[in-house]
C-alpha cells in the first residue's frame, strides 16, 4: 500500500462514463508510482475503488481524479470536492451479493453466467453501486455482501456470485448526467 494523495474530482470524459475506471493527473500517477491497471482505494465521504487508466494529457499538474457519476456515488462526492487517494493490492472476493436497485429481474443460470462474466477483474468494496449493460439497457446493482468485506476485493473466475431477484430498500439509484448521455 501507498501514501495518500489528495485529489480533486472532475467529470469524466464521455467515453468512460459507462467504465467503472478513473483516470488521474498523469504527473500524479509518475510522482506516486501509479501505472495503467493499478487499483486505487478512493475515500470520499464513503470508500470505493477503482482500477487506473492513462490520465489525460490536458490534466497534467492539476491533481485532478477523473470519475464518473457511479464511482462518484460510491465515494459520495460531488465534482470539485476531494478525495483520498492510495495505490492497494485488492484482495480476491470469495463471494459476492448483489441487489437491483430499481427493478424486480429474473435471475436464471445464464443471467447469472452473464452477469459473472460481466463482472470479471471489476474491483468493488462492500456497499458500491455498479452499472452492467444488459442487452444495451443499464442494470443498476448494489453490492450488499462480500467475503471478505470491508476492504478492496477484485472479482475473479473463483468468486461466487448471488443476485437477489428483488431491489433493497434506502437506495438511490445516482441521477443522469449529461456524461451519462454523452
Amino acid at each position: 500500500m501507498s501514501d495518500w494523495i489528495e485529489l480533486r474530482v472532475q467529470e469524466s470524459k464521455a467515453r468512460d462514463a459507462n467504465r467503472p475506471v478513473v483516470r488521474i493527473d498523469p504527473e500524479v500517477m509518475e510522482r506516486a508510482g501509479i501505472v495503467v491497471g493499478d487499483v486505487v482505494e478512493i475515500v470520499g465521504r464513503r470508500r470505493t475503488a477503482a482500477k487506473v487508466w492513462n490520465g489525460l494529457p490536458e490534466d497534467r499538474g492539476k491533481g485532478v481524479i477523473r470519475m464518473n457519476s457511479i464511482l462518484r456515488k460510491n465515494a459520495d462526492v460531488s465534482l470539485n470536492e476531494t478525495v483520498k487517494v492510495r495505490r492497494v493490492e485488492p484482495k480476491p472476493a470469495a463471494f459476492v451479493k448483489l441487489a437491483p436497485v430499481s427493478m424486480t429481474i429474473a435471475v436464471d443460470a445464464n443471467f447469472l453466467q452473464y452477469i459473472k462474466q460481466r463482472l470479471r477483474e471489476y474491483v468493488l468494496v462492500e456497499g458500491d453501486m455498479l452499472q452492467i449493460h444488459v442487452l444495451s439497457q443499464p442494470l443498476t446493482f448494489q453490492v450488499v455482501q462480500t467475503k471478505p468485506s470491508n476492504t478492496v476485493l477484485i472479482i475473479t473466475e473463483d468468486t461466487q456470485i448471488q443476485i437477489f431477484e428483488k431491489p433493497v430498500s434506502g437506495v438511490k439509484i445516482p441521477h443522469v448526467t449529461w456524461e451519462d448521455i454523452g
